[in-house]
């Protein structure tokens, strides 16, 4: 059964108790990643009963379906009948670029190696994939990919229908092209930074990418002159930068903003990894490598902190094994975490750069 629920010019006496009940949660509805609220996204909402349980369809610019989930338990508990949310996404590009079927290209950064940058950028990509976007990853790490052992398809190499495009590897629905994919593990990648370019732009180009919301880029570690090329080179959207709250890193993760504040590329926001080991007797937070670290460099670079991630064993052996339990455990402690930073990062991108965003100044002709 379809029946119309309310708009925005709705009279509040028109509407049913459930009905009002419904309006008022979703339009009271603010977090991290919906600073303006749920609300700023509704004009109409048309609520259909199917098999005892409310579905009311809602479109969204960037995905955050464990939120559309919390609010629809709280709704479900208030008016004492399943309620749920069905989102479908439309994400824009925002920035124009030839790269086919990618509409955003996000660079995952570190000023250093040894962060947790990979590993972080693998478990971002399948928090956006719970959160409902269609994502991918292109390994820039020429001298040392990583993301094939990953996402466990070490030893397997890409195909090509027409000999001239590549198509991407899959682990589940989640595409990946790596340098990886095309040498022998043990092969030394002795390039020349032009020829280290060169090969990730063909990565890029000649790869034959399914439809994607967001495809984040690997980057290699460092501020030199093959990063600083492939930030140029790359129609890059946005940057993350990841650091540790450790000193040494820190420096190193002031030089990454500065170099895609110098090729003009927005950042995003600033992750800081191995924030803190939690012990699993007793609970208690040991900050290792210092504390607040990312969050004081996110502070003095008017950049958002996106999430402050732990030193944790689960983290390292998923990795080494190409596993996550993003999936698999989604009520579990880290999983919530990576999917935060999943939609605080697809949220800064809407909400600096994409035209449709409420935060785009109306230009008004006189």
């Amino acid at each position: 059964m379809f029946t119309k629920l309310f708009s925005r010019q709705s009279e509040q006496s028109d509407l049913t108790e459930e009905q009002t009940i419904i309006q008022q949660a979703i339009s009271a509805y603010q977090s991290e990643a919906l600073p303006k609220g749920l609300g700023d996204f509704i004009d109409d909402l048309s609520l259909y009963e199917e098999k005892g349980a409310l579905v009311a369809d809602i479109m969204l610019p960037f995905p955050c379906q464990s939120e559309l989930q919390v609010l629809a338990n709280q709704v479900t508990q208030a008016i004492n009948k399943p309620f749920v949310f069905r989102m479908t996404l439309t994400v824009n590009a925002v920035r124009a670029h030839n790269v086919a079927n990618v509409k955003n290209i996000v660079a995952i950064s570190s000023g250093k190696g040894g962060v947790g940058k990979s590993t972080t950028t693998v478990n971002l990509a399948k928090a956006l994939q719970a959160e409902g976007a269609k994502v991918g990853i292109l390994d820039a790490d020429i001298y040392g990919p990583s993301i094939p052992t990953m996402l466990d398809l070490a030893g397997q190499r890409p195909t090509s229908e027409d000999g001239k495009r590549m198509k991407p590897l899959f682990q589940g629905e989640l595409a990946a092209m790596s340098i990886g994919f095309l040498v022998d593990d043990a092969q030394a990648m002795v390039w020349r930074g032009p020829m280290a370019s060169g090969a990730f732009s063909q990565l890029l180009n000649d790869t034959d990418w399914p439809e994607l919301d967001y495809l984040l880029i690997d980057m290699p570690p460092g501020t030199g002159d093959i990063q600083l090329t492939l930030a140029q080179k790359v129609p890059v959207a946005g940057s993350v930068i990841v650091t540790t709250p450790q000193d040494i890193a820190l420096a190193d993760a002031q030089k990454g903003i500065a170099m895609f504040e110098k090729v003009k590329v927005p950042v995003l926001g600033v992750i800081e990894n191995m924030s803190y080991h939690l012990c699993e007797n007793c609970g208690h937070k040991s900050h290792l490598f210092g504390q607040d670290g990312g969050k004081d460099i996110a502070e003095l670079n008017h950049a958002p902190l996106l999430g402050q991630l732990p030193l944790d064993i689960q983290i390292r052996e998923e990795a080494d094994l190409g596993q996550s339990s993003i999936f698999t455990e989604q009520d579990s402690d880290l999983s919530s975490q990576y999917r935060k930073i999943a939609r605080n990062m697809a949220s800064k991108l809407y909400y600096q750069l994409d035209m449709t965003s409420s935060d785009t100044p109306e230009i008004v002709r006189s």
